[in-house]
Formats: C-alpha cells, structure tokens, sequence
C-alpha cells in the first residue's frame, strides 16, 4: 500500500480528475477536494478498486478561503502526510467586467488567488523541513497577457504564474519544487462554466484533452520545472508576447477571444 499523499483541489472534473488517476496509477495515496460529493464518491471508488490506493473526500467549497485551512487541519487530524499539493481549481467568467456580478469576480479571485496561495502556504513548511515535496498550480496561458472579455481570469492566472515561479525560485536546493502548469484552451467543463462557448477562442476547435495536459502536468512537476507550457504553437505564443508592444498584445487578445459570428 502507498504511504505518499497527494492533496488535489477541483478533482471531480477535467484535468483534475486526470490528474487523480495518475498520482493512483503510480501508487500515490489521495485526499481529493472539490464541491460535488456525488462525483468523488464515484471517482474514488474507481480508483480505490483499479489502483488499491486510500482515496479520502473531502467536500468543500474552497471559493471560500478560509476552507483551505478546513483541508490541512483534516490532514493533520488523520496523520496524512501530504508529499503533493496539487491547486487545480479555478474559473473563469467571460463578458465585459463592467456588466460582470461583483460576487462572482471575488468568488474567482478567492479560488483562483487566495485558496491557492493558503494551501501553499500551509502545506510548504513540513515538505521543506522533509526535504521533500512537489506544488503544482495549475496557471493558464492567459498568465502571459491580458485578457479583455476575462480581465479578472486572465489577471489570477498571471498571479499565479508569478507567485509560482518567485516561490520555485525561493526553494532551490531544499528538495521541494514548485510548477505552475500552463495550458491553452482545454476540453473540459471549463468554457461552459465560464459560459464562453461561442468565444472564437474555442468554437469550432480541436481542442487538447484533459488526459494530455493532466500527463504533461504531471511529468512536468515530476522533472521539477518550474513552468511548463502545453502544447508547441501555446509556448511559441506565450513568448511571443514579450516582443510585441503591449497595446497590440491587448487587441489579439480581444480579437480572439470575442464571440464567434
């Protein structure tokens, strides 16, 4: 039986839940967090009977911050020690920030901000005292630019990307590592949640699956990479950014994540 934990947010869906396949796969332990019961209940007891690995549920809404500390006290109350903290969940809203609910805004800045930056912080101590551990933070490549039509998404997403890497940074040589995993647009539940099917951005495309990017992901944080970005013409773009003049990054970004006529 495994002995090594893994801690993952948002596990009920997408490359979250692919992500709990693998660390099962590889005999890792889980303690899956996400808010719908029904769907973990259901994963775990796929991954328990194909993997023979603990797999503990914890339901919450971690939209709400102050759960993140709900998820390490449980932790400690059990005895589990968490070798890998993976902070996959998020979302994302589009349409003009000015016509946008307020609460929605700050339910995603507390999720995709504040939840992920607590747990890290929380679960990064003992993994250095052990001299061992891997976080991996599910970023975007919308981290490279601006995003309008998802202005409060894409600016999470660049907090995350620099929080990773100045913290990656900050443990070299202590055995533990930080990876903020940058995806472009994924098949996923992601775009009808956040109600951007008709965006030109995904319509009509062929879109990576939450298997590809969860592997890549996953190897990525295996090797210790601080920043991995899915996808050739994904990498190529996100770096491009750094030679083009900042207001005409802006535009084609507009330009392509505007509605599809």
């Amino acid at each position: 039986m495994a002995t090594s934990f893994a801690v993952i947010t948002g596990a009920s869906s997408g490359i979250g839940l692919e992500l709990a396949e693998l660390f099962a796969k590889n005999k890792v332990n889980l303690v899956l967090v996400a808010r719908s019961e029904s769907k973990l209940k259901e994963l775990a007891e796929k991954l328990q009977k194909q993997y023979a690995v603990k797999v503990h549920l914890l339901a919450k809404d971690l939209s709400n911050y102050d759960t993140a500390k709900e998820v390490f006290d449980w932790c400690g109350s059990q005895g589990v020690t968490v070798d890998f903290l993976v902070n996959n969940a998020g979302f994302g809203d589009f349409g003009m920030f000015s016509e946008s609910r307020w609460d929605k805004q700050l339910q995603m800045i507390n999720l995709n901000i504040t939840t992920l930056t607590y747990l890290t912080h929380l679960f990064l101590p003992s993994m250095v005292n052990r001299k061992n551990g891997r976080v991996l933070n599910v970023a975007s490549t919308a981290a490279f630019q601006p995003g309008p039509l998802m202005a409060v998404y894409y600016a999470t997403k660049a907090y995350v990307l620099h929080f990773s890497e100045a913290v990656a940074n900050e443990l070299s040589g202590t055995g533990v590592t930080v990876t903020a995993l940058c995806p472009g647009a994924t098949e996923s539940g992601f775009q009808a949640a956040a109600d951007m099917q008709e965006s030109k951005l995904v319509k009509g495309k062929k879109l990576p699956t939450s298997k590809e990017v969860a592997e890549y992901g996953y190897r990525a944080m295996m090797q210790g990479k601080a920043v991995a970005i899915h996808g050739t013409v994904n990498y190529l773009m996100a770096n491009s950014v750094r030679f083009t003049p900042r207001g005409l990054v802006t535009k084609i970004a507009r330009m392509v994540q505007d509605k599809s006529n």
